[in-house]
């Protein structure tokens, strides 16, 4: 971390302070206790799970043009960050007070909202803290702390609780209920706790002044002025149309994996460990992935980790499609659910670091807010179509290794728009613009 400057030390520990969520509420140990607790076995509790994923994400999606307008004036940044943060941390509380299935389903979209809003903040902030040539070092960094320090630690310390909380040398009694509830709060702690240098230290350098017209009414015209601007650059606009369809098949990844395994009847111990594998991977290669961008076009990158996303959903088509059809038994289906797991290690924070980074280096520094708005928009709606198919899918086939199969259409059609807009964008990061 010593190659960094205090500011971009300061934001990559954000995403330390934020991946918690992402493992405790989104990806591993709150989505199998919902499932359990909507519905068990059949389809009810991932059909929830992804109904409530995708409302959250509408919700967002609607949201963050705005979000993104608002927060390029001057004080607003900072202010709407800490609001986004002070009001996610409570509905943490409120989702760990719960005990009926439906108000942890609201507690959670609530909490995810304004988890997000706040990456959106986040994400805004990356050309305020380093240059275009270093956006790819320091975004693959945010990723890898985040997978090895906010991820993982966390989730250490839930899945000792989920495992050893019942033992009889354990000094207090801590059930499966408990431990999640404990799991919740820690988070919430944790986000607040390490949120704190990015608060002190990373500032908006790029303010624009609140209009005379009034804040709203300038921020709109923003809004459309904004996506002007991104329509008529056809490299831009080709690729974030491409990243609405790719991190969609991300996004659904992440949050479905549990659920889909738990409704194939494989133990909550074995599918939390396999997430773990996939915290432990994801660290060094998000890494890696910043190295490479220096050799190889960030495209490249980004066009190898969908191909590897592509084998994902086919593995993990046939691994579902065994199990339902008893072609091999539980042991074998979590071996290849730990070999997912490893594969998505590989490439889950790759694939979202150079993206981030490719757009940073493609938006104007003085612009970031509203240009990041447009990206999180595309992010946000991206993730209401993937869960929306599982649960359709699901809903009329009854098998979810159907569902997860479905997925691959979406990666196909962001890697298709991908390699047509390829050839419109100059990607050496010192030569990248807005224009």
């Amino acid at each position: 971390m010593k190659q960094f400057s205090k500011e971009e030390r300061s934001w990559i520990m954000y995403d330390w302070a934020n991946s918690a969520f992402a493992t405790i509420m989104l990806a591993a140990v709150f989505p199998v206790f919902f499932v359990g607790m909507a519905g068990g076995e059949d389809t009810l509790g991932s059909m929830w799970w992804a109904r409530g994923t995708a409302l959250a994400r509408l919700v967002l999606g609607i949201s963050a043009p705005i979000i993104g307008a608002l927060i390029a004036y001057k004080g607003f940044k900072k202010r709407l960050f800490v609001s986004f943060l002070a009001f996610g941390v409570l509905f943490h509380l409120f989702v760990a007070a719960q005990s009926s299935w439906p108000m942890l389903l609201i507690g959670y979209i609530f909490a995810n909202m304004l988890w997000s809003a706040g990456n959106i903040i986040y994400d805004s902030y990356l050309p305020d803290v380093t240059s275009k040539d270093r956006m790819d070092k320091v975004s693959a960094w945010g990723f890898a702390m985040g997978y090895i320090g906010g991820s993982t630690i966390p989730f250490l310390i839930s899945i000792f609780l989920i495992l050893f909380g019942t033992a009889d040398w354990f000094p207090m009694y801590i059930d499966n209920t408990l431990a999640v509830r404990i799991s919740v709060v820690m988070t919430a702690v944790w986000w607040a706790i390490f949120s704190v240098p990015m608060i002190r230290n990373v500032h908006h350098k790029y303010p624009v002044d609140v209009p005379q017209n009034g804040m709203i009414s300038g921020a709109f015209k923003t809004i459309w002025a904004t996506a002007k601007k991104i329509t008529k650059n056809k490299g831009m606009f080709l690729f974030i149309v491409a990243y609405f369809f790719y991190i969609d098949g991300v996004g659904t990844v992440i949050t479905m994996a549990t659920a889909y395994g738990a409704e194939l009847g494989l133990g909550d111990t074995g599918l939390i460990g396999a997430l773990f594998v996939t915290q432990i991977v994801a660290m060094p290669f998000s890494i890696l992935f910043g190295k490479l961008a220096d050799r190889f076009n960030s495209i490249n990158l980004i066009i190898a980790a969908i191909c590897v996303y592509l084998l994902i959903c086919v593995t993990g088509f046939v691994m579902g499609f065994g199990l339902e059809e008893n072609w091999f038994g539980y042991g074998v289906g979590m071996v290849m659910f730990w070999a997912l797991a490893f594969m998505v290690g590989t490439v889950q924070g790759g694939i979202q670091a150079t993206s981030r980074a490719v757009y940073g280096r493609l938006v104007p520094p003085e612009n970031s807010g509203e240009y990041f708005g447009f990206f999180e928009i595309f992010g946000r709606f991206a993730a209401i179509l993937g869960p929306f198919l599982y649960a359709t899918v699901l809903a009329i086939t009854g098998r979810p290794s159907v569902s997860i199969l479905s997925i691959i259409f979406i990666f196909l059609i962001g890697l298709t728009i991908l390699l047509v807009g390829k050839k419109h964008l100059n990607l050496r990061p010192a030569k990248e613009s807005a224009e």
